[in-house]
């Protein structure tokens, strides 16, 4: 019985490799694409599971992909209140002269 070999879906391996350039050279380009293509590999892997793999690849890029944008936007709003407050601060301490 001749089984066919399961091949490696490519955008998956696509996204894992961006999730990876999103964490090191291509902060939030890179992060984008690893989201876009492994939603669009986990679809392809969905609808032909007998031909492709790669779910697991696709699944890696996509929570990188995620955590980076989730830690940018965290850092923006920390930036955003930290100087936030030393404007406050300031505005306080200039209203008592």
């Amino acid at each position: 019985m001749n089984v066919p070999a399961r091949q490696t879906n490519s955008l998956a391996v696509v996204s894992l490799v961006c999730g990876i350039l999103g964490w090191t050279l291509l902060p939030f380009l890179g992060s984008i694409i690893a989201i876009i293509c492994g939603h669009m590999a986990r679809s392809e892997i969905r609808r032909s599971p007998a031909t492709q793999e790669g779910d697991g690849l696709a699944v890696a890029g996509l929570v990188m992909g995620y955590l980076v944008i989730v830690f940018s936007v965290l850092a923006i709003i920390a930036v955003i209140l930290f100087f936030g407050g030393l404007a406050a601060i300031l505005a306080f301490a200039g209203a008592g002269h």
